[in-house]
C-alpha cells in the first residue's frame, strides 16, 4: 500500500484500491440522496411481498406447476424408488432443470441454496451449484435499451466502448466490461429487463407453498421454507436497486477501514453513473481464488488470505453488525499484492443492536465452552423458541456428555445419530432464521476456502489466534458489550473438538485431516445407502 503521505485521500473512508480512477467523497455523491427512506421502504414490502394470499398470480402458478410439478411427478414416479443418493440426485437434477425454465427468481434461489453446504442435501447443492454459471445472457439490444433508459441518453455519449459479451452473467443482472468517454477502464451491472415484475409474481407462489413444506421432511424443517423466502425476499427486493448495492459497497468498505482491516479491497462506485438499474464501478483484477498455484508463484501467503477473511468477516458480523452475504469464489479474487478484492454486494448482512450482541455471545461462548450461553444466544437469534428449556435441551441432545468421535460408528449408527438429533431439535421447534442463514453459509464458504488455499492450517491453533485477537483488540469493546473480562477469558477448545469429534486430548487438527475424517464418514454412510438398496432389490425379486 502507498506511503499515507500519497495515499488516496478517500482511503479514510473505506478499503479502496490505490490507483483510484475518481475519488469516492460520500457527501457529494447525488445518488445517495434519500437511500434511508428507500431501504426502509424497501423492508416495509417484504411483509406484503411474503403473505400468503388465498389465490396467487394464477399464470404464474400454472407456468411453476407445469415446469417444476411435472419433473417432480416423474421423479416420484422413478429415481424415488431406486435408494436415497439416486433418489436425492434425480429430484435434485430435475429441480435444477426447472429452476432454469423458470428463470431469475427461481435461478437466484437455486444459487442461494447452492452455497449452503451442510444446510441442504450434498446432491441438491451439488447440482444446483450449475445455475451459479449457466444463466443465459439477455441480447445486446435489450442491454443497451436498459442502460440508455438509466442514463437518458445514447450508450456512446457515455462509454468510449462497452464490451457487448457479458463477463458474467447472473440471475438479476449481467456485468460486461466497458471504458468511459474520459478514459477510466469500469465494470457495469445492467439489471435484466422486467425482472423485477416477474420477481414480485413468483414471491406471491413461493409464499403460497412455504408454508405447505413445513414439517414434511426434517430437512426442510430446519431449513424453515417461509424464513428461507423471507430471506429470499429481503436479500433479492434490495438486489432489485442497485443504488442500494452500492451503498452497501460504501458500507462495507467504511467498516474494513474502521477496523483496520487493509487486506481487502472494495470496488468504488461511480460518483454519478448509479441509478436503480444500472451501476458503474472500478474495474479490478486479480487471481480466482482457486488459483493456488498462480497466488503461490506470486509470493501470495494463501493462509493469511483465509485468516484476513476469517477475522474480517468474524468482526464485521459481531463488532459493526455488518457482513458481505454472500462469499462465493465467484465474488472475489486475490491482488497481486495478496490484497483480497470483494465483489457484489447485493446481498449484504445487516445485524440489528440486539442480533449483534446475540452473535458476539455465540462466538465467545464457542471459544470458552459455555455451552448455556451458546444455547442462549442461538435462542436469541430466533433458532430456538424464547421459552426453550435451555437445560433440557442440554440433556435432550447430550451436550452434557462426552462426544462419540463419528469415525468410530457404523453407518447405521451414524443414521441413527443423525435421526435422533433432528428429532430433537424438531421436538423444540428448531429453525434457521435468515440471519443465522447467511452467516452459516458463510462459514461453510470459509471452510471450502481453507481446503483450497490452507489445507495444513491448524484449525485448533487458528481459533486460539482469533480468540487472542478479539481479547487483545477488542477487549474493552468485550467487556462493554457482553460483560466479558478479556483478562480472565480462558479458551477451552473442548466444545470445539466435540463438534469435530475428536478426542478432547487431541492437540491440532489441519483441515487435510478434517477432511480425511469426513470422507471416511461420508464413506460409510454411502456403504449403508448400497445395503439398503441392495435388500430393496432382494425384498422385490419374485420367489423361484
Amino acid at each position: 500500500m502507498r506511503d499515507t503521505d500519497t495515499a488516496p485521500a478517500d482511503l479514510v473512508v473505506g478499503t479502496f484500491s490505490d490507483d483510484p480512477p475518481w475519488l469516492v467523497v460520500p457527501a457529494e455523491l447525488r445518488w445517495r440522496i434519500g437511500l434511508d427512506r428507500v431501504r426502509a421502504r424497501t423492508r416495509a414490502e417484504v411483509p406484503e411481498l411474503v403473505r400468503r394470499r388465498a389465490v396467487p398470480p394464477l399464470g404464474r402458478l400454472v407456468s411453476t406447476a407445469r415446469h417444476l410439478g411435472v419433473p417432480v411427478a416423474v421423479w416420484a414416479a422413478g429415481d424415488r424408488r431406486r435408494g436415497r443418493p439416486v433418489s436425492r440426485a434425480g429430484l435434485s437434477r430435475r429441480l435444477r432443470r426447472a429452476a432454469e425454465r423458470l428463470g431469475p427468481t427461481y435461478i437466484k434461489l437455486a444459487q442461494i441454496i447452492s452455497a449452503g453446504e451442510g444446510l441442504f442435501p450434498e446432491e441438491l447443492v451439488s447440482e444446483l451449484k450449475r445455475c451459479r454459471d449457466r444463466v443465459p445472457a439477455e441480447s445486446w439490444d435489450d442491454v443497451r435499451t436498459v442502460v440508455e433508459e438509466e442514463l437518458g441518453l445514447p450508450i456512446s455519449d457515455v462509454f468510449a466502448s462497452f464490451e457487448q459479451t457479458p463477463l458474467a452473467a447472473a440471475s438479476i443482472a449481467q456485468v460486461h466490461a466497458a471504458t468511459l468517454v474520459s478514459g477510466e477502464q469500469v465494470v457495469v451491472k445492467v439489471q435484466r429487463p422486467q425482472v423485477a415484475g416477474l420477481v414480485r409474481r413468483d414471491l406471491a407462489i413461493m409464499s403460497w407453498l412455504a408454508p405447505a413444506l413445513v414439517g414434511r421432511i426434517p430437512v426442510a424443517s430446519l431449513a424453515n421454507p417461509p424464513a428461507l423466502v423471507e430471506l429470499f425476499a429481503d436479500t433479492i427486493s434490495e438486489e432489485l436497486d442497485f443504488r442500494l448495492e452500492a451503498e452497501n459497497m460504501l458500507d462495507v468498505a467504511r467498516m474494513l477501514a474502521d477496523l483496520g482491516q487493509r487486506q481487502f479491497v472494495v470496488p468504488r462506485p461511480h460518483p454519478e453513473l448509479v441509478t436503480r438499474r444500472l451501476l458503474v464501478m472500478e474495474r479490478l483484477s486479480g487471481f480466482a481464488f482457486d488459483d493456488v498455484s498462480g497466488m503461490h508463484g506470486a509470493g501470495i501467503d494463501t493462509e493469511a488470505v483465509v485468516r484476513a477473511g476469517m477475522i474480517a468477516f468474524l468482526e464485521g458480523a459481531m463488532l459493526r453488525g455488518i457482513f458481505h452475504g454472500d462469499l462465493h469464489g465467484g465474488n472475489l479474487f486475490v491482488q497481486p499484492d495478496g490484497r483480497t478484492a470483494l465483489l457484489d454486494y447485493g446481498i449484504t448482512g445487516r445485524l440489528d443492536e440486539p442480533r449483534r450482541l446475540a452473535f458476539l455471545r455465540l462466538l465467545m461462548a464457542s471459544i470458552t465452552n459455555d455451552v448455556h450461553t451458546q444455547l442462549g444466544a442461538l435462542r436469541d437469534l430466533g433458532a430456538l423458541p424464547a421459552d426453550a428449556d435451555l437445560d433440557a435441551v442440554i440433556v435432550d441432545l447430550r451436550l452434557d456428555q462426552a462426544a462419540v468421535d463419528p469415525t468410530t460408528m457404523t453407518g447405521d449408527e451414524l443414521v441413527a445419530e443423525l435421526r435422533r438429533l433432528v428429532k430433537a431439535l424438531l421436538g423444540y421447534g428448531a429453525r434457521l432464521p435468515k440471519e443465522l442463514m447467511l452467516f452459516v453459509k458463510n462459514l461453510v464458504f470459509l471452510d471450502g476456502a481453507i481446503a483450497t488455499l490452507a489445507p495444513d492450517l491448524d484449525l485448533f491453533a487458528e481459533i486460539t489466534g482469533v480468540a487472542t485477537h478479539f481479547a487483545t483488540a477488542h477487549g474493552e469493546r468485550l467487556s462493554r458489550d457482553i460483560g466479558l473480562a478479556t483478562d480472565a477469558l480462558e479458551v477451552d477448545l473442548a466444545g470445539v473438538k466435540a463438534s469435530f469429534g475428536v478426542a478432547p486430548e487431541t492437540e491440532g487438527l489441519t483441515y487435510r485431516e478434517l477432511q480425511e475424517r469426513r470422507d471416511l464418514i461420508r464413506s460409510r454412510l454411502g456403504e449403508r445407502a448400497a445395503g439398503e438398496r441392495s435388500r430393496g432389490r432382494r425384498r422385490r425379486r419374485p420367489p423361484g
